[in-house]
């Protein structure tokens, strides 16, 4: 049966229009052929050379060296039309959503849907990893169909951390969705699983997912399962992950180089400073410029005593003056140490410096935050209050961190403290301060889950614009129910009627009941 012949009989019904088999498996079938880029095969008249693969379901035909040119050449430029249809035709009516039907149903014809044909690739490989349970898919289906669709990262990161797998039906969906949203590629690569990653292999729009960790080891793993293993053992074993990544430091490409120092963050001590400080000459900038920024956070290494002397020349502190000289100048020393001597447009070459170097000396230099901050600076204020903003941040110093978050509260300012003192920071913002999109940003920045204290004063919030400004509450309203401890659901429900609130208490069950499936 043709692709029309399977939707008109979607439409019309099996009543009338009788069809022998599963129609929506083979609808589905066709749906994901034609989203990975196959062309379309007449089911009636395929065969097969796996006949063991199928477990008896209608045979798939064999694809000619041709057609798979074709279809790689065709891959992921198939009208939005043409998927709306071939869902409708697989769903349950609605547009644009694959029911929990399909994928608990499925699950024998998505070996089929995958494994439809020898292709230059060859053939999926046997999955490792349990799919979720039908209730889950189910879940994600509703997700995927636009419902909390903001949820999809946290579905992704707890179906990863419980070693499931997605259903295959979905992947399609998914494989695009992470070609348009970066902050899902990573658990995306461990719950595609081996369908998906073949999927990816005909795809170059999805190819994107080959990159994503697998779960391999450092020997065979990608870059990506390379990067995610040395992260492991660095939380482990510091001094095994940096001893490591120095035996074969000369041998990697400058972009495993450049994400491999980045690893080093976690654990970091005087311990790894000869290894950065030699890191500083690698011939890639963004090298350079990781092994700079962690020198940066220690304070007795080379590099921030040299900082430190700079800064010193910069600024003279006086009874209740700070007196600055800006750099006149930005020297291949200065750059080693990544000061960077292009000032982005709208900013002077001497404020550019001045900045950084200022960042990049240990903050220890200064003595007390609160008493600098009364202190007046005659010239280069804002430039100097800039940079201990940003030394704050670079340094991951807490004591800093609120002084400066008093002076200006950004989120940045926020990952140098605890989940604890994040949360009260931002109870107590969210106390004095109107809503707004710096509002939005600094709880943005809070990590989740908000106990009950920062859930409290959103919700307060909430309840004192909603007679207000009830068409201002979209994103505080999204962001609560984000972010707040899904435990908190009942408290939630039982703070306020008014319906801001019911929104958010239904987002917190929704979520609860998401970590459930997947626990």
């Amino acid at each position: 049966m043709t692709w029309d012949d399977l939707a008109s009989t979607a439409l019309v019904g099996t009543d009338r229009r009788p069809y022998e088999g599963d129609l929506l498996e083979s609808a589905a079938v066709e749906v994901v052929r034609r989203r990975a880029g196959q062309q379309l095969i007449e089911t009636t008249k395929a065969k097969t050379t796996k006949a063991d693969r199928t477990e008896g379901q209608a045979a798939e035909g064999e694809t000619t060296d041709g057609q798979t040119a074709a279809g790689e050449a065709t891959a992921g430029d198939e009208t939005e039309s043409q998927t709306a249809e071939g869902e409708r035709a697989g769903g349950d009516g609605t547009e644009g959503r694959t029911t929990a039907g399909q994928m608990a149903e499925g699950e024998a014809a998505a070996g089929q849907v995958v494994a439809g044909g020898a292709t230059e690739q060859g053939w999926a490989k046997d999955e490792e990893l349990p799919a979720v349970t039908a209730r889950a898919a189910e879940r994600l289906a509703r997700i995927l169909g636009g419902e909390y669709d903001r949820l999809l990262p946290e579905w992704l990161a707890a179906a990863s951390t419980a070693g499931r797998r997605v259903p295959p039906y979905v992947l399609p969906e998914l494989l695009d969705r992470g070609r348009r949203d970066h902050s899902i590629r990573a658990n995306l690569g461990l719950v595609a699983g081996q369908r998906g990653r073949w999927l990816a292999a005909l795809n170059p729009d999805w190819a994107y997912l080959l990159e994503e960790p697998t779960g391999e080891t450092w020997e065979l793993g990608s870059p990506a399962d390379r990067r995610a293993y040395l992260s492991h053992l660095r939380r482990h074993e510091p001094k095994q992950a940096r001893e490591l990544l120095e035996t074969g430091w000369e041998r990697e490409g400058p972009d495993d180089r450049a994400a491999f120092v980045e690893v080093l963050a976690d654990g970091l001590s005087m311990d790894d400073e000869p290894f950065l400080e030699q890191a500083l000459d690698d011939r890639r900038r963004e090298v350079r410029q990781q092994a700079a920024n962690l020198l940066t956070r220690l304070p007795e290494s080379r590099l921030a005593q040299r900082m430190a002397v700079r800064a010193r020349s910069c600024l003279t502190v006086t009874r209740g003056t700070i007196i600055v000289e800006a750099p006149a100048a930005c020297d291949k020393a200065m750059e080693r140490d990544g000061i960077r001597a292009k000032p982005p447009r709208g900013t002077g070459e001497r404020a550019w410096w001045l900045q950084q170097v200022v960042a990049r000396a240990p903050l220890g230099l200064w003595g007390s935050p609160a008493k600098l901050l009364k202190m007046k600076i005659p010239d280069w204020d804002g430039e100097v209050k800039t940079a201990w903003v940003r030394a704050a941040v670079l340094q991951r110093d807490p004591e800093w961190a609120r002084a400066m978050f008093a002076w200006d509260p950004i989120a940045d300012l926020l990952e140098a403290l605890g989940p604890d003192e994040q949360q009260q920071l931002a109870a107590d913002f969210v106390k004095k301060h109107d809503l707004d999109s710096q509002l939005i940003m600094v709880l943005g920045g809070v990590s989740s889950h908000w106990r009950e204290k920062l859930a409290t004063a959103v919700l307060r919030k909430i309840t004192k614009v909603a007679t207000t400004q009830p068409w201002n509450l979209g994103e505080l309203i999204k962001l609560a129910g984000e972010h707040i401890d899904p435990a908190l659901a009942e408290l939630a429900e039982n703070y306020s009627p008014v319906p801001p609130i019911q929104q958010v208490a239904a987002l917190l069950r929704f979520r609860a009941d998401l970590m459930k499936e997947l626990s």
